[in-house]
């Protein structure tokens, strides 16, 4: 019996390259073993078919963002696991327009950006780009979330201008702020660098309760049409 060696062995060899560009050709979902993508560069072979895609391209291993309508009560904290539950292949939404094949690594050193309220819903971003970590956390002043607030109670009489004049939070006026009626029980909320609690606090001092808050727009970026539950790719030509 021929004696199995790890795969990436095999492809280096193959390829003639280095052991760690081999990886990469692997992890990059390049390699099929009988006729299977395998992804994993520690896996054992002896006599199986290995092939190489002949359009592998290592300069396409550039990290990914991924963004999720997560439904209300999956709430997601920083330091948690990313709703592994419902960032998998099988919920890539079908209406995906990236271009991008789903591979293991892209749902691996995932973090989580601009985490909603608790029982929130609405747009989420998991991102291994560490471009768009400092622009969601460092730069989060300067971001705009655009959010539709379901409301209860008595709008106060001079509620609407007090909001969109901006109501003190934590000791700070926001720098930005939009407030305008939806319909009845629904407000439209689009506010720069919205904190955890703000939006509640903001309602409740004008003399409504929330009901329910859905993020629909994150910068630049718009929940769109992305059912609950399931994610897409943050496309090349998209920027927060």
């Amino acid at each position: 019996m021929t004696d199995s060696i790890r795969l990436a062995k095999r492809v280096a060899e193959l390829r003639g390259c280095s052991r760690r560009e081999a990886e990469l050709f692997i992890t990059g979902g390049w390699v099929r073993v009988d006729g299977v993508v395998v992804e994993e560069p520690q896996f054992r072979v002896a006599e199986q078919r290995i092939e190489i895609d002949p359009r592998a391209d290592l300069t396409q291993a550039e990290p990914v963002t991924l963004l999720l309508h997560q439904p209300s009560g999956h709430h997601a904290a920083a330091g948690d696991p990313p709703a592994a539950h419902l960032l998998t292949p099988t919920t890539l939404w079908a209406e995906d327009t990236s271009g991008i094949r789903p591979l293991k690594k892209h749902f691996a050193q995932l973090t989580l950006c601009a985490p909603l309220e608790t029982d929130a819903s609405g747009l989420v971003v998991f991102t291994q780009d560490w471009r768009i970590v400092r622009k969601l956390t460092a730069d989060a002043a300067s971001v705009e979330h655009e959010v539709i607030v379901e409301v209860a109670g008595e709008l106060a009489p001079d509620g609407l201008k007090r909001l969109n004049r901006g109501i003190p939070f934590n000791g700070r006026a926001p720098s930005a702020i939009k407030v305008s009626w939806q319909s009845e029980t629904r407000l439209r909320v689009a506010l720069k660098g919205a904190l955890p609690g703000q939006i509640a606090h903001m309602c409740e001092t004008a003399g409504l309760k929330v009901l329910s808050m859905k993020r629909i727009r994150l910068g630049r970026i718009p929940l769109g049409k992305l059912p609950p539950g399931q994610w897409r790719y943050l496309r090349d030509d998209e920027r927060f």
